[in-house]
C-alpha cells in the first residue's frame, strides 16, 4: 500500500487540497500523523477512495452528513443493504420534489415573461408588478399557502 502526499492525494482524487483539509475537519477522513522528522504527512490510497465515494455521493445530491453517514454504513460489515436503499430512495423523493418545485418556477417566469412589453417605461414592467404584488402567474406557491 503505497502512500502520498496531500497534494498527490489531492489530484488523484480530483479536488484541491483545501477540500482535503475540509473533510479532516468535518471528520470525513483521518488526517494521517505528522512524521516525527518533520516530513510530509502520507495519506494512503483509502483517503483518495473515501473522497471520491464522498464527491460522488455530492453529484447524487446527497449532503456532506449525508455521505458520512453513508461512508459509516459502508465501514460496517452488519449494514443491511435495505438502509442504504432507503436513504437513496429519500434522497430520490427530494429531488423529485425540487424538480417539480423548479418546474413551477419556471412555468411562473415564463408567464411573467410573456406577460412583459419588453419595452417602455420602469412603470410598464409587470414583471415587477407581478413581485410587488405577490401575484402568482405560475402557480408557484404550494395550495397550502406557503413558498414553494
Amino acid at each position: 500500500m503505497k502512500t502520498m502526499t496531500i497534494s498527490k492525494a489531492a489530484r488523484q482524487a480530483g479536488v484541491g487540497v483545501e477540500t482535503i483539509r475540509f473533510y479532516e475537519r468535518k471528520g470525513l477522513i483521518s488526517q494521517p500523523a505528522k512524521p516525527l522528522d518533520g516530513g510530509f504527512r502520507d495519506y494512503p490510497p483509502l483517503t483518495v477512495e473515501r473522497i471520491r465515494f464522498i464527491r460522488q455521493a455530492q453529484e447524487l445530491g446527497f449532503s456532506l452528513r449525508e455521505a458520512g453517514e453513508l461512508l459509516l454504513l459502508r465501514a460496517d460489515p452488519n449494514t443491511d443493504a435495505a438502509n442504504v436503499r432507503a436513504r437513496a430512495a429519500a434522497k430520490l423523493a427530494e429531488v423529485e420534489d425540487k424538480i417539480s418545485r423548479l418546474s413551477h418556477m419556471r412555468e411562473a417566469l415564463n408567464t411573467l415573461i410573456q406577460a412583459c412589453p419588453g419595452r417602455g417605461t420602469l412603470r410598464q414592467c409587470t414583471i415587477l408588478d407581478a413581485l410587488a404584488n405577490g401575484d402568482d402567474p405560475g402557480g408557484a406557491k404550494k395550495r397550502d399557502g406557503q413558498d414553494a
